[in-house]
């Protein structure tokens, strides 16, 4: 059982990104890594990243604290950052999508931007300044650069002008359903969204990728989906998140449809069990117990193609729940 720490309010990390570093033997290197590379600003390199992308992965909270994320789209320029402090975000809003709940003024929000073609990505969290329906800017709370692992390359093209919704109506699923099911275990790659609530009373939302081998996240008879964590960059956010609040929001798309499976619920860490072991690759889980799902088919106006031999690199070392699983059978007979 981990525990959180007590307040420490010189620390670049909260509480529960403090417990997950101490567990794993870094906390005191991470302080310093932490003052140095957690930015309250966006550098030039990043502000002339996000003109070039042609999506964006955000992560908001509902009126309700349930935690939400979403892919948007829209044609490259829809990002633009003319003040280092400030990123702007051309979106109109979405009320078919579950995330545009949390994109009112003064909402927190978390930002991914991802060239999936390139491996390139950049993370930052803030506040939403919002004057109408036809954007928002985003005051950049902190901003980081990420490492590459477990980015399956893959290219884009659009297939309708962005501005162009989907035919079909969003369904809400009481449950997952065989479809559901079968998206999630044959995915190599999801976005998760997670907030806390900070010592200093601000709220601070993030949202992360996360990649595997297809059959990485193992959906149980109940629904609970069960993923491991890899070895990444020690900061923990996500992990972190979800130990000082268990709200967190996940997002699988289908690259070839472009169809959206949305789930919102409630998070746990793992770090003890013989699962952990078992799985190639993995040095801790997590579990997610989704209480709303949305499919929204054809939600983006994008498609991708992937590489050929353009699996990360990384995930050589890693497994499959079926090949953890007939470790365990072994290891029990």
């Amino acid at each position: 059982m981990l525990a959180l720490n007590t307040t420490d309010q010189a620390s670049p990390w909260h509480s529960g990104e403090r417990v997950l570093q101490d567990q794993a033997g870094v906390a005191e290197r991470m302080q310093e890594l932490g003052r140095r590379v957690l930015r309250d600003h966006l550098i030039d390199q990043h502000r002339a990243f996000y003109p070039q992308l042609p999506f964006i992965l955000l992560g908001t909270v509902d009126g309700e604290g349930d935690a939400w994320a979403t892919i948007r789209a829209a044609n490259p320029g829809f990002l633009q950052s003319l003040d280092p402090h400030i990123l702007s975000v051309g979106l109109d809003r979405r009320p078919d999508d579950p995330a545009d709940a949390g994109m009112g003024d003064g909402d927190a929000i978390g930002m991914l931007g991802i060239e999936l073609h390139s491996r390139r990505r950049n993370r930052l969290n803030g506040t939403i300044s919002r004057a109408g329906p036809a954007g928002f800017d985003v005051k950049v709370g902190q901003s980081y650069g990420n490492c590459p692992k477990y980015i399956q390359l893959r290219d884009f093209r659009f297939v309708r002008g962005p501005s162009a919704g989907p035919v079909t109506e969003p369904t809400t699923l009481e449950a997952l359903d065989a479809g559901a099911r079968q998206m999630i275990t044959s995915a190599d790659t999801f976005f998760v969204a997670t907030y806390a609530e900070l010592e200093n009373g601000q709220r601070q939302a993030d949202v992360s990728h996360r990649g595997g081998r297809p059959g990485f996240v193992r959906v149980s008879n109940d629904g609970v989906l069960t993923i491991p964590d890899f070895a990444g960059n020690l900061f923990f956010n996500t992990l972190g998140n979800i130990l000082a609040n268990r709200r967190a929001g996940l997002v699988f798309a289908d690259f070839e449809t472009g169809d959206l499976l949305q789930l919102s619920g409630d998070a746990e860490v793992v770090v003890d069990s013989p699962e952990i072991a078992a799985f190639e690759g993995a040095e801790r889980l997590w579990r997610f117990m989704p209480r709303r799902i949305i499919r929204r088919p054809d939600a983006l106006p994008l498609r991708w193609a992937p590489h050929i031999d353009g699996q990360s690199p990384s995930l050589r070392m890693t497994g499959s729940w079926d090949e953890a699983e007939h470790r365990l059978s072994a290891s029990t007979a």
